[in-house]
């Protein structure tokens, strides 16, 4: 076997030794990776970023809609405020007025008793009768003033809400449900009944619907 010399043998070592050891790495693949890592970091931040202005836009979605809500219930109170106090107004006499229609009933019968020739003929009866009448005109004016008004349907049609039905009248002449006589006047306070009107409603004649078609034929 031929003997190597020594610089060859030193030669062979460092060969050996530099195919044994790890490749150092080198700039570029350095670059790399530290590349990969800055768009992973980037990518999470922008991930944490979306979440947390998801979140926000739901708490402010969340709060607009309770400012809503609470605006809406503050008007809710308010208008029905507003309706009471216009009804506690608007009803506030409708007990005085109520004791009231007596009187007004008793006027009215006081003048119907009076008989036509002492209307004519007797001028202390004739000034009495214009006194009570004066007196009534003036108290349901006064009732007037705060809402209260008279109900003397004749002719009308016969309303459930306003008008109490005592009796039928057959009379074919005019439309059915029409009230051909009042017993009673009835009064109103505002869009509220005080006391209905008792009348005589009068039954035969054409439905309502016919004539009304009739009219505007």
């Amino acid at each position: 076997m031929t003997s190597k010399t020594k610089p060859e043998a030193q030669t062979e070592t460092r060969t050996a030794a530099e195919s044994a050891a790890p490749a150092a790495p080198t700039a570029d693949s350095a670059g790399q990776v530290g590349g990969e890592q800055a768009g992973a970091d980037q990518t999470a931040a922008n991930d944490e970023a979306f979440e947390v202005l998801a979140k926000l836009q739901a708490e402010n979605a969340e709060l607009k809609d309770r400012l809503l809500r609470t605006l809406a219930e503050v008007e809710n109170v308010r208008r029905r405020g507003e309706r009471e106090l216009n009804d506690a107004r608007q009803y506030a006499i409708a007990k005085f007025a109520g004791d009231m229609l007596g009187v007004a009933d008793n006027m009215e019968r006081a003048l119907a008793s009076v008989p036509a020739e002492a209307r004519e003929t007797d001028e202390a009866v004739k000034g009495l009768i214009q006194g009570v009448e004066l007196t009534e005109k003036e108290m349901l004016r006064s009732l007037e003033k705060h809402g209260v008004k008279k109900l003397d349907p004749k002719g009308e049609r016969f309303d459930p809400n306003f008008h109490q039905a005592m009796f039928e009248v057959p009379d074919p002449s005019v439309p059915n449900g029409t009230v051909a006589q009042v017993v009673q006047v009835g009064y109103s306070i505002g869009s509220r009944v005080l006391r209905p009107a008792m009348v005589g409603v009068a039954r035969g004649g054409p439905k309502p619907a016919v004539v009304e078609a009739e009219k505007q034929a």
